[in-house]
């Protein structure tokens, strides 16, 4: 008796060449993840500038980024940890700053000095205010500084407090026949202006068309030179020829 024939294994099942293609372009989990954390920064930054800490909730993140609410917890946590780590993935820019102002103090002549330091300090700034991702986080940075709402205390004394004290201490190294208390005055409403030049459009409207918050290479020397001389005129610094 004849064993009986075994029956020819099946074929795997074709697979059209588009269809594999297509599989293999697909991102994974683990390419997306970036992505989604990027994208849930860059909405919670647009929503905190636009309506303040509080007036954002978790969902409208979630909703805003486009992804499940249970992801924006997954990645930072509460609100208020989401809201401090927008100022800490901003922090170079406080790095670039700092790393201009002590160049500006190597290299500086002395009859420069001053205005370099203003340099140094105002042209990161811009960098920032050059995409409207920047913008939001310098509306938001701006909140911050007027409201002063006890959310915002510990990032700003943490983060922004540094910097403030470094450019404090080189402008009054700069203009020592000045009292600290008038230099950093001048320091406070030096910033009111700053972050109000590099993020407000009403410009536009005032000068009658002429002028754009976006012709940098207009605002930025008026503003360096505006606030150099105020500085200077203040605390009775001479002038330069």
């Amino acid at each position: 008796m004849k064993p009986p024939t075994k029956a020819p294994p099946k074929a795997a099942p074709r697979v059209s060449r588009a269809r594999s293609t297509e599989a293999s372009t697909l991102p994974t989990e683990s390419q997306l993840a970036p992505n989604r954390r990027h994208n849930i920064l860059r909405a919670a930054e647009r929503l905190f500038a636009r309506q303040g800490f509080h007036g954002v909730s978790v969902r409208d993140i979630a909703d805003e980024a486009g992804v499940p609410l249970a992801l924006v917890g997954y990645y930072f946590g509460p609100k208020l940890s989401l809201y401090h780590e927008l100022f800490r993935d901003r922090a170079g820019y406080i790095q670039e700053r700092l790393a201009a102002l002590a160049l500006a103090q190597q290299n500086a002549a002395p009859d420069r000095l001053l205005e370099e330091i203003v340099t140094a300090w105002v042209l990161p700034v811009f960098k920032v205010a050059a995409t409207a991702d920047g913008r939001n986080f310098l509306l938001m940075l701006k909140r911050a500084m007027h409201e002063h709402i006890p959310e915002d205390e510990s990032v700003v004394r943490d983060l922004f407090d540094p910097l403030a004290f470094a450019f404090i201490d080189a402008l009054q190294a700069a203009l020592p026949q000045a009292p600290r208390t008038t230099v950093t005055w001048c320091y406070q409403f030096s910033l009111g202006a700053l972050l109000h030049a590099a993020t407000d459009s009403r410009v536009e409207r005032l000068s009658l068309g002429e002028s754009s918050v976006s012709d940098t290479e207009v605002s930025v020397p008026v503003l360096i030179r505006f606030i150099t001389e105020g500085f200077r005129q203040t605390c009775g610094a001479p002038r330069t020829h």
